[in-house]
């Protein structure tokens, strides 16, 4: 599935729910099913500067794709970062860079993250991005 067809997808289960607390637990159950980081990854390079929380994203080319893992010491961060790795993780470096982050607008997540989460949740994609900028350069 290309990036924009996930996407799509979690914009449908979203529009399921009709209040924020169930957007909310649904998060938190993504987060559950999180592909989890190795504790060697668990480092200060991986975790994301500017969230409230601990949250440790890692990145490893697989062929022509990178394969994103993560985790969080907080259960609506893991569900947050489960969201973003769903959409990037096994696609190629070039379609992250070129993939836009709308449907976060679409579900409303920002909007109902505090200040803080919601520019943690900024420097997750940012750090998503600059892993396939990195991969994207050595190709």
């Amino acid at each position: 599935m290309t990036i924009e067809q996930i996407q799509h997808d979690i914009v449908d289960e979203f529009s399921m729910f009709d209040d924020w607390m169930e957007r909310y637990e649904y998060i938190i159950e993504l987060g559950k099913g999180l592909p989890i980081i190795k504790e060697q990854y668990k480092t200060e390079d991986n975790i994301i500067k500017g969230c409230q929380s601990k949250v440790w994203v890692h990145g490893e080319q697989n062929e022509d794709k990178i394969v994103f893992t993560a985790d969080s010491d907080a259960i609506l961060t893991k569900g947050i970062i489960a969201i973003l790795i769903r959409s990037f993780s096994n696609q190629k470096a070039a379609d992250i860079l070129e993939a836009n982050t709308d449907f976060i607008d679409e579900i409303g997540l920002k909007e109902h993250l505090s200040p803080t989460r919601a520019n943690g949740l900024v420097s997750m994609i940012k750090q998503i991005k600059m892993y396939a900028l990195a991969f994207n350069a050595k190709n």
